[in-house]
């Protein structure tokens, strides 16, 4: 078998699939590879966000706690398991390298390709497409780019926006058409790959969209097929809108620009599982969708994501998988994490491997194997989660003696009402199943102490008057 891997950031899992709160949002190439294939239902990342979450991806082993002093000189974002892969894990695409398959990387997911960073270990191939947010890809010439358009009134300071700037200089040059977006032109060059590969089998390539994180910036018609009001701005960088005083046309049209951005993501995956048909590959190639986290569009009354809300708006993820052999149109409940994505691929492939940390969810779901767990651990920095059948904790395990908020799920399945008196034998097993994973808290939070941060556009705005 070959093996396709989309892998998209920001991306609700709550979206693809009837009966969901986002249903509404337009996915229809994603709504029919869920209908050809099996679904996740309750799949959750271990460790958040963006680089802890495809570490433990490419390697199969839990990102969670952070315990790697591992150099990451010049990086920012630095936080809390910001860093390379270490040289004594092997990634997934080495293994199969390794068991004679084609391995190929497509990605703007430019966090990965940093200099500190190490993710193409293992791709014969790799293809980095430039530009997304903070990337830094260019410069300057400041004057030709409108930031008044896209910050409140009175607001259009570069040095208050040094993200936003970023990404309006790297996107200068973009010539007119949808097909020269970032996310189209990852999967139009991931759809190149497997039309030029399509002889080298078995072949495995890992697509990486850093789409539709934010910059909420899709080609307008997209965004205005949800909510469309002239007199608004598009604030393509939610952190620019203040909540306690945005209009209702203000949020709605905020809101409408990520589902513009997930319809338009989803209209270019298309375009990619139609190359797949088109070049007869469809009986011998497994495609897998999966996601890193999700975002608030204004959950709890507002926009983003982070470790103070580990809800399942912002930790369920994406997990999809076509098997050219079946099972379509089902669904699993086994609870499952991005560490089995490792494991599940490798059997899959039928690649031998020592035991993991993961498990083979595929076995799982097809009644070949017992489901491996029944609870679920996630962490963001030092917050923490542990999520059963019946009950969700949350709690900070950055402290010596965490306090716990606990949630009963059948009774507030959306986690708005805390319990005031939760009870105490569930709180104790919470703290136990939190140390099986991090052991004594909060000692094992060390990480490399850079020097610096990276130099960027973002420090640089700071300290000079850049353009200004």
């Amino acid at each position: 078998m070959n093996m396709v891997v989309i892998c998209c950031d920001t991306f609700r899992a709550d979206i693809v699939g009837a009966g969901k709160k986002l249903s509404h949002v337009k996915t229809p190439h994603l709504d029919q590879l869920a209908s050809d294939g099996l679904t996740f239902n309750r799949c959750f990342a271990e460790g958040l966000p963006t680089i802890p979450f495809r570490r433990c991806v490419f390697t199969g082993i839990p990102s969670f706690p952070w315990r790697f002093d591992t150099p990451n000189e010049g990086l920012q974002p630095a936080g809390s398991g910001w860093h390379p892969i270490p040289p004594d894990q092997d990634t997934l695409a080495e293994r199969l390298h390794d068991a004679g398959f084609v391995t190929g990387l497509v990605a703007d997911t430019y966090h990965m390709f940093k200099p500190t960073q190490n993710f193409t270990r293992g791709f014969l191939s790799w293809r980095f497409i430039r530009g997304q947010e903070q990337d830094g890809y260019r410069s300057g010439p400041l004057s030709r780019i409108d930031l008044a358009a896209h910050v409140r009134d009175g607001d259009a300071d570069p040095r208050k926006h040094a993200v936003i700037v970023q990404y309006l200089l790297n996107m200068l040059d973009r010539q007119e058409g949808e097909e020269n977006y970032l996310a189209a032109q990852v999967f139009r060059e991931a759809s190149q790959w497997v039309e030029d590969n399509r002889s080298n089998k078995p072949f495995f390539l890992w697509i990486d969209s850093f789409s539709p994180h934010e910059l909420w910036d899709p080609p307008r018609q997209y965004a205005d097929s949800y909510f469309s009001d002239p007199s608004v701005k598009d604030y393509i960088h939610h952190s620019v809108l203040s909540i306690d005083d945005a209009t209702d046309a203000e949020i709605e049209r905020t809101k409408a620009l990520y589902m513009g951005y997930v319809t338009f993501v989803d209209r270019w995956i298309g375009h990619l599982l139609e190359t797949i048909d088109r070049l007869n590959l469809r009986d011998d190639t497994v495609v897998m969708f999966i996601s890193d986290h999700g975002t608030q569009l204004m959950d709890r009354g507002r926009f983003g994501k982070g470790g103070n809300a580990l809800f399942p708006f912002n930790t369920q993820i994406n997990w999809i998988v076509r098997h050219p052999d079946g099972p379509r149109g089902q669904h699993s409940d086994i609870w499952t994490q991005n560490q089995d994505i490792t494991p599940t691929i490798l059997n899959m492939l039928g690649v031998e491997h020592e035991e993991m940390n993961g498990a083979d969810a595929w076995a799982g779901a097809t009644g070949e194997a017992e489901p491996a767990r029944d609870y679920i651990t996630t962490g963001w920095a030092t917050s923490f989660n542990v999520r059963d059948d019946r009950y969700s904790v949350h709690m900070d395990v950055g402290t010596r003696s965490p306090q716990a908020t606990v949630y009963d799920l059948s009774v507030d399945a959306d986690e708005e009402n805390p319990l005031t008196d939760p009870p105490r034998e569930v709180v104790a097993q919470a703290l136990e199943r939190a140390r099986t994973v991090i052991g004594d808290f909060p000692d094992v939070f060390s990480a490399y102490k850079q020097r610096h941060p990276a130099r960027a556009m973002r420090t640089f705005m700071n300290k000079y008057n850049l353009g200004t």
